[in-house]
Order: C-alpha cells, then structure tokens, then sequence
C-alpha cells in the first residue's frame, strides 16, 4: 500500500506539472485597442500558439467572440466557421484573413456599424480524432474605437518653393484597413505620383502620395489640396497655400535689346550689299563702253560754229566829241550812243 500510494502521488504531480506546461503554451498577441472609422473596415492582427504542435489548418477551429460569453454558441460569435452561430449583425460582415496553420488569427471587419465595438476574443480548437482541445484567450481581447469622421490627411512640404525648380510635397493618411486602403488625390493635372504603404505596427498603417512638380509664377499663391477617400466613401482632405519665390526675369530688356542690334547689322549689311552692287554695275557699264566709239560719235554729231565778228560796214562809226561849256556833257547826240548801229 505505501507503495502504491508513492506511485499515485508522483503520478498526480506530474500530470500538475505537465498540465501547468502545457497551459503556459496557449498564448496569443492580440491588439488591445484599434481606431475603427464607421462604414469603412477594420483588421484587427492577431497571432497565436498551442500545445498541438504543427497542425494543418483543417485540424484547427477559430472563432471570435464577445467576452465574457460562451464561444461556439449562437448569437454569441462575430466570427464562426459555421455562418449559422454568427451573431446577425455581424453576418457576412467578418472574415478570417490569416491562415491558422500558419498561427495567424488576423479578423477583418466590413462596412463598421457604431455599435461594433467590443471586446472581442479569439478561440481556437484542436480536432484529433481522439479528443479536442480547445482554448480561449480571454486576457487577450480587442476593443474598437468608433469614429465617427475620417482622419485629416498630414502635409509636409518644403520651407521655401522657388519657380522653375522641382518641388516634392507628402501627403500621408493613418488608417486601419490595408485591406481597403483609402485613395490620396490632388487637385493638380499631373500623373508625377508616387504611392507608398507602410505598417506602423499595433493595427495602423500609413498610406502617403508623394507629389512633385515644378512651379511657375503663374502657381504663387495658388491652394493646393490633399483628398483622403476611405473605404465606404467618406472623405476628408488638408489645403495649403503655396508661395513661389520668383526668379528675376531680364526678358523684357534682353529681347527688345536683341531685335534692335539684329536690326542695325541686318539694315548695315543691305546697306553695304547694295553699294558694291552699284559700284559694280556702274564699272560695267563703263567698261562696256569703246573708247574709239565715243570718239567718233563726237566728232560726227557735232556742228562747228564760226565766231561772228562784225562787218566792214558795221563798224562803228566815228564821232566828233565836242564839249559843251554850259552843261560839261561829252556827247553832243544820244543816239550815237548806238556805237554798232544796224549790223
């Protein structure tokens, strides 16, 4: 008998310690709070581990459901293999989006109703053809934080904006579904975007739109706007205005001043081209020209013309000047003043 008492007392303290082992295996890591925006989705990340080892996921059973309720019962499940033990709020609106196999619980939630807020737990079963252990993990739930209105987008840009060089905005949206990421536009004609996606852990992701593009003058002061448009079609978007540090433009007086030398040396060069045309032709037409031709044209056309000197008969006539005491006048007859008479 004392042996025998020996025997079932090491018999009960190992099944304790075995037992107390194999419950320190069953754990799970899963996000206590997560922003949920109404109408939109939710992922809720979730991973866990049991005492069954590597098991396929058609050995294993997952289930989520609200706390302090008993799983795998009707009306008291959100997520279920069984559509018929969901709760009917949350039919068709739940989907286990990690593989079990894997140790992944991840649960989406679809088109989130303002009442969907928790907590909920994940329960998971191990099916052997011997028994089923199973295990839910209680101390390890998930509540939803309803919003009613979408996040406003962050912008981030440069200090200064200076015209004509290239200028990269970001804009960037928190949100909790990757599974529906919102769309980030602007309100700019311009396909130079570039799209990111990063996890930053505890159930929130980042999208960010990356913009870039080169100002003019024409763009100072002009608003430029970021649109966040989240899964179920609620928008929200951020505005800034831009200021464009303008570079000092000479146009106005290089161009003027450009025409008007162009001008000058275009009129200077015409000028110049017609005057050795000219002297050219003008020696040409000297040098077509004979000089025996011309002399002979002279000669031939001109009449020569004796001098005409007055005849023997028209000579003058001589006169006898007398004087005359009382006047003192030379001439005695004015009309000898005729000194050639009628030649």
């Amino acid at each position: 008998m004392g042996k025998q008492k020996i025997m079932m007392e090491f018999c009960l303290l190992f099944a304790a310690i075995c037992s107390s082992v194999s419950s320190a295996e069953w754990k799970a890591n899963v996000v206590k709070s997560i922003d949920a925006l109404v109408t939109s989705c939710v992922v809720v990340p979730c991973s866990f581990s049991h005492t069954g080892g590597n098991l396929p996921s058609s050995r294993l059973r997952a289930m989520w459901h609200d706390k302090d309720k008993t799983a795998d019962t009707k009306g008291n499940n959100i997520y279920h293999e069984d559509p018929t033990l969901i709760k009917d709020s949350f039919r068709e609106r739940t989907k286990m989006l990690g593989r079990l196999g894997q140790n992944n619980c991840t649960l989406e939630i679809t088109e989130v109703k303002d009442h969907d807020n928790g907590p909920f737990c994940f329960r998971v079963e191990l099916v052997r053809t011997d028994n089923k252990d199973k295990f839910s993990f209680v101390d390890n739930c998930v509540e939803l934080n309803m919003l009613p209105q979408p996040p406003r987008p962050t912008v981030i840009q440069p200090m200064t904006t200076i015209q004509g060089e290239p200028y990269t905005v970001t804009c960037s949206v928190i949100h909790t579904c990757p599974t529906h990421v919102p769309k980030l536009s602007w309100n700019l004609d311009t396909t130079n975007i570039i799209v990111h996606h990063k996890d930053i852990k505890q159930g929130n992701w980042e999208t960010q739109s990356i913009l870039t593009f080169i100002p003019e003058e024409k763009d100072d002061n002009r608003e430029i706007t970021c649109t966040a448009e989240f899964n179920g079609g609620l928008k929200s978007s951020e505005t800034f205005t831009l200021h464009v540090k303008r570079v000092e433009n000479y146009n106005h007086i290089i161009i003027p001043s450009v025409v008007g030398i162009g001008t000058t040396v275009a009129f200077v060069l015409v000028c110049i081209f017609m005057t050795k045309k000219y002297n050219m032709w003008n020696r040409l037409s000297r040098m077509s020209r004979s000089p025996n031709n011309v002399n002979s044209k002279s000669c031939d056309n001109q009449k020569v013309t004796k001098p005409r000197f007055p005849s023997p008969k028209s000579q003058p006539k001589s006169y006898n000047y007398k004087e005359d005491p009382d006047e003192g006048d030379d001439y005695i007859n004015t009309a000898d003043l005729n000194i050639y008479g009628n030649i």
